[in-house]
């Protein structure tokens, strides 16, 4: 296993939280000393791109324990760009995201104990077959019972065994999902998890976005599916500025893009 992960698989830092033991599993968000009493993510006139080059508009949230945010926008509005900067993987161009107060930060031991994400990459350990890599992202988590049981619910167990640059795009997304709903989190951020799913797939990751939320989890997410959009607490609508719409309006605009 890499002390050190590449550039490419950095997504999974946060997710697998590599430490010389494993975290103790924390059953709620209140027993972390760090959780206060206001939002658990703040977006604070945000600006999200490359290079000093902002690619969406600035964007203003605060997002609360069991709250869901739907992020969305035409294709190429910035919101995989606003995602990764809110994973810590880019930095902001101006304004800043939040954790519990603190500047974002992927290689704080805080900030990868309290969320998971998954973004629109092929972040695998290629070394690990998909049993061990679910497995590891449990363990390091304090939750090693979790990890069959996620293989059975994505449909992944028939190819457990089995490393990841040998299975379909679908059955890859589907491990990224496993990595991160195999742990617990008190930020979920998600990029389009509907992808390459089949009807089954996105039923399942509805559910467990809405289950997460019950416990009191922050989700944010990127999607282009109008049944998670109806699902929302917030509706952030990415375009000439960032908007908040009902869903209703938000789902409208989607069948225009």
């Amino acid at each position: 296993m890499p002390r050190h992960l590449p550039r490419s698989l950095h997504p999974h830092r946060s997710l697998i939280g590599l430490r010389s033991r494993p975290e103790p599993r924390r059953e709620r968000p209140g027993a972390d000393p760090d959780v206060g009493t206001g939002p658990v993510l703040r977006l604070d006139g945000l600006l999200a791109g490359h290079d000093g080059v902002a690619h969406c508009p600035a964007v203003s949230l605060d997002l609360h324990p069991g709250e869901v945010c739907a992020v969305v926008g035409a294709n190429g509005t910035g919101k995989s760009t606003l995602l990764r900067t809110v994973l810590g993987h880019l930095p902001p161009v101006a304004g800043a995201a939040l954790l519990d107060g603190h500047a974002v930060d992927e290689t704080d031991p805080r900030f990868r104990r309290a969320v998971a994400g998954v973004l629109d990459d092929d972040a695998y350990l290629t070394e690990l077959t998909v049993a061990e890599h679910v497995g590891l992202v449990a363990s390091a988590h304090g939750c090693d019972a979790e990890s069959a049981g996620w293989l059975e619910r994505l449909g992944l167990a028939p190819v457990a065994h089995e490393h990841p640059d040998v299975l379909s795009s679908g059955q890859r997304r589907r491990l990224l999902l496993a990595a991160a709903f195999v742990r617990p989190s008190r930020v979920l951020v998600l990029d389009e998890p509907e992808q390459r799913l089949d009807a089954a797939g996105r039923d399942l990751v509805r559910r467990e976005i809405r289950a997460r939320a019950r416990a009191g989890a922050a989700v944010l997410l990127a999607t282009h599916d109008s049944r998670l959009v109806a699902d929302a607490t917030t509706t952030l609508v990415i375009a000439d500025a960032a908007t908040p719409l009902p869903a209703s309006d938000a789902i409208e605009r989607m069948r225009s893009w």
